[in-house]
């Protein structure tokens, strides 16, 4: 039995991020193959996190900056490491290096750090984005952490590109890793067209591209509402800031209603689902969600990226806030184009998001890189060199630390 080692950034919070819903599609194919896993993490504890446990995956909290893990991790022996994020990586990887130098090491990145922030910081300049914008130093960080590692898990195949492309990362080292869903149990049919009503969206108000479109709605729905006088958006999301609820307002139907006990059931009740994100990286949980319940939705060339491969969307792309407006009431009015939209949406999870599918060639090629995980390390000159430096300069920084803070 392989055991694993998953560090995580943050404790898994499927109901609160596609990255919590993602994390436990991981640990969950790993346990499928009946592997021993234990999720550890530096991070605080949330009121939202799910009870690892009951996947049989047990937990340990370790600490930054602290040779506590160094014993740890000997003790544990894992066979393969999986780090939540490049973050964790710099963190914990050199000491993975140092005391369990045969473990393979995975690298979720969960979406391209670099990207979204290259993005946000283009759009609070009030420009188009350009890739001499990812020249940043997380940049250097991320791909560095990739470069360092065995395996990255990519979530979107525009980032593959990306990589490829910008920063001539060795395909050897990436693995397309989109959204694990199981075709098996998802809805067959779902509340017919007349039984819906009004608008939604939905996502952690902490997510810096989920705040910004939740301030672009604002701008948008007064151009629904003027179709659509009656119509309601509800604005469903995790941890709600007192600035978010600030904009409930009953009189023009934008509704703030926070947490969703049941997201799949408020996806399910809405006509169509509003997704306005004008940053962001990886591709998008809830625009997935939609697609499953069969709720035709309306994002942006950002939103639907890495999605559909240039299929047609399950709903409609837009650019600008009146092509929004519109193309949202075309959907809520017209039921043809409604089933459409629900119908290519279908299309889209069979061919691209095939739980058995995609988990399948996962462990297939974690488990042809751990049989030859030195000749696999020899082709990576680049990661073992940076492996040699960065492993002083992380160490000797950790060691600093611990010491100050005793």
């Amino acid at each position: 039995m392989k055991k694993v080692l998953v560090i995580g950034y943050v404790w898994p919070e499927p109901n609160s991020s596609a990255a919590g819903t993602h994390m436990m599609s991981l640990l969950r194919a790993f346990r499928a193959e009946n592997w021993q896993v234990e999720f550890a993490s530096p991070a605080q504890k949330t009121e939202h996190m799910v009870d690892l446990s009951e996947d049989g995956i047990t937990t340990q909290v370790i600490a930054l900056n602290c040779s506590s893990f160094d014993e740890y991790v000997q003790a544990y022996n894992p066979d393969i490491v999986m780090f939540d994020r490049f973050m964790m990586e710099e963190q914990f990887g050199w000491r993975v290096d140092k005391y369990c130098p045969n473990a393979l090491k995975v690298l979720d990145t969960e979406d391209l750090q670099c990207l979204r922030n290259a993005r946000h910081d283009a759009h609070k300049a009030g420009r188009e984005f350009s890739h001499s914008d990812l020249h940043s130093d997380i940049a250097k960080r991320e791909i560095a952490a990739i470069l360092r590692s065995d395996i990255s898990l990519i979530i979107s195949h525009y980032e593959m590109q990306l990589l490829n492309d910008v920063f001539k990362v060795d395909n050897a080292l990436l693995h397309h890793l989109p959204f694990l869903v199981d075709l098996q149990h998802i809805p067959t049919s779902t509340k017919a067209f007349s039984e819906r009503k009004h608008f939604m969206t939905i996502g952690n108000f902490r997510h810096a591209p989920n705040w910004d479109a939740v301030l672009y709605l604002q701008q948008i729905w007064p151009l629904i509402r003027k179709q659509l006088p009656d119509a309601e958006l509800h604005i469903y999301g995790s941890y709600p800031p007192p600035k978010a609820t600030a904009l409930n307002n009953p009189k023009t139907g934008f509704l703030i209603k926070g947490w969703a006990d049941d997201a799949y059931q408020v996806m399910e009740d809405a006509r169509v689902c509003l997704s306005p994100l004008r940053f962001g990286a990886g591709i998008k949980g809830k625009l997935l969600e939609a697609m499953i319940m069969q709720t035709p939705s309306v994002t942006t060339p950002i939103g639907s990226e890495g999605m559909h491969q240039n299929e047609p969307w399950s709903g409609a792309i837009c650019e600008d806030a009146q092509q929004f407006a519109d193309s949202a009431v075309a959907l809520y009015q017209d039921e043809a184009l409604f089933t459409q939209a629900q119908q290519n949406g279908q299309q889209l999870l069979q061919k691209y998001y095939d739980k058995s599918k995609l988990q399948s060639q996962l462990i297939a090629k974690i488990t042809a890189i751990s049989e030859s995980l030195a000749q696999h390390r020899q082709q990576n000159f680049t990661g073992q060199m940076l492996k040699h430096h960065t492993m002083r300069s992380t160490q000797y920084m950790a060691q600093w630390i611990e010491a100050k803070n005793k």
